[in-house]
């Protein structure tokens, strides 16, 4: 016999959490519902991909989206969905400067200054889009 084997596994430490550990802090709260905004980011593409799709396919299949997302269940589930969008760029842009260090010799590029360009950027970008749609 092998004098390294034991018949029985060893008891391993398990801290046992409740299911809802998150509830007691409003951070973690916080974090949750920021990682369950990902699935508002998925619904976002999807629907992008599929709009996408019907306008190659016809122009009465884009008709026919376009007249179907009108109805309130789809306007109240899009209306969710670019709140939490919002809620999600908001978060990710605050995120940035932890995550991007920027240095200019041994000077630090504030945090600030890196998530002010980030929403900078969102305002312009929108802004084009914007001027886009109205022109026609």
């Amino acid at each position: 016999m092998n004098a390294h084997h034991t018949p029985h596994h060893p008891k391993w430490y398990r801290v046992e959490k409740p299911i809802f550990w998150w509830i007691g802090r409003f951070s973690d709260i916080r974090f949750i519902f920021r990682e369950l905004t990902s699935m508002a980011v998925a619904y976002s593409v999807i629907l992008l991909v599929v709009i996408y799709r019907a306008i190659l396919t016809s122009p009465d299949a884009y008709a026919t989206l376009m007249t179907t997302l009108q109805k309130p269940v789809w306007m109240t589930v899009n209306v969710f969905a670019l709140g939490a969008l919002l809620y999600h760029s908001y978060t990710w842009f605050n995120l940035a400067p932890r995550a991007i260090v920027l240095r200019l010799g041994k000077w630090r590029i504030p945090d600030f200054m890196i998530a002010g360009g980030n929403y900078a950027g969102w305002i312009v970008i929108s802004g084009v889009i914007y001027l886009a749609y109205i022109s026609g």
